[in-house]
């Protein structure tokens, strides 16, 4: 697993690490960084450009931890996944995150730590309730996608989950655990969705049959069936997006778009809409300080 937070690596640490800096040689569009640029095109800047680090969060914390629990459920063998294996693994995995990434403990205390694993089994026993992991092998699990189109444009994501059946037909699933979005919500979801169908039509040349987002929270699965035609239509929409993304790159005007969602924005201190300044625009990346691999599975997890 990568980073448990979606905090970006510090200067010092791209450049001490030389394959992380090979990894982040070009731009790249995600599912979060493009919702991010249609939310707001000044907080995908902050994010994406200017790097500035966001306080961890205790939601995308357990959102971590429930993944990487179902990813390592899925490197058992079918007869092994039971309830009770799958919650003998939460302890070892936090165990795992608390060495890797000790900045975790400072989140959750060690009085609160029973409550937060507690939160972390119940998500993983819903599961149980929505699929039966014992029935089938899936072909990969938290898988880098990645694939440019032909325009220039490169995808990049993380799928939780492929699932390909005997007759080749293809299945992509992804956790959440968080709830169900509402119908305002629903547009994010599907976006989602159709982006990963588009990554693998264009790197496996097929459609997928279906795609899934599981939603632990509340027990519920969002399933979408996609088309050719609709997702060639949606390659064309993300074409624009990043036409419009190299064009605010360019110039460096990156405009706030306020709306309901700036009552959850962390940068909302440094937006001119709310009485805040923005740091100098540091200008577009030269050779590209994109979205990192790590960057991209903490946003995938994230809820």
């Amino acid at each position: 697993m990568s980073s448990p937070v979606s905090t970006p690596p510090t200067d010092g640490a791209q450049a001490s690490d030389a394959g992380a800096a090979a990894s982040r040689s070009r731009p790249a569009l995600s599912p979060s960084r493009a919702m991010d640029f249609k939310q707001c095109p000044l907080k995908y800047r902050l994010r994406a450009i200017d790097r500035i680090p966001e306080p961890p969060n205790r939601n995308a914390l357990r959102g971590t931890v429930v993944h990487a629990v179902l990813e390592d459920l899925y490197g058992l063998p079918a007869v092994q996944r039971e309830p009770q294996r799958a919650a003998g693994l939460i302890v070892p995995v936090w165990a795992r995150m608390a060495a890797e990434w000790p900045e975790v403990t400072e989140l959750i205390t060690e009085a609160e730590l029973d409550g937060f694993l507690g939160e972390v089994r119940a998500l993983v026993q819903a599961y149980y309730r929505l699929e039966d992991p014992t029935r089938f092998d899936p072909e990969s699990r938290e898988a880098r996608v990645e694939v440019e189109l032909a325009d220039g444009v490169l995808l990049r994501g993380f799928v939780d989950r492929i699932d390909v059946a005997p007759t080749g037909q293809l299945r992509v699933v992804d956790y959440k655990t968080g709830r169900a979005p509402g119908p305002t919500q629903e547009t994010r979801a599907l976006f989602q969705l159709k982006f990963y169908a588009l990554v693998v039509l264009r790197t496996r040349g097929i459609v997928p049959t279906q795609l899934r987002l599981i939603y632990l929270a509340d027990e519920q699965i969002l399933t979408y069936a996609p088309d050719e035609e609709e997702l060639l239509r949606f390659e064309r929409t993300l074409s624009a997006l990043w036409a419009a993304i190299l064009e605010a790159g360019r110039t460096g005007d990156f405009q706030p778009n306020t709306s309901w969602l700036c009552s959850y924005c962390d940068y909302k201190p440094l937006c001119p809409e709310f009485g805040g300044t923005p740091p100098p625009y540091p200008g577009w990346p030269v050779g590209g300080t994109g979205e990192s691999p790590d960057e991209t599975l903490a946003d995938a997890v994230a809820d």
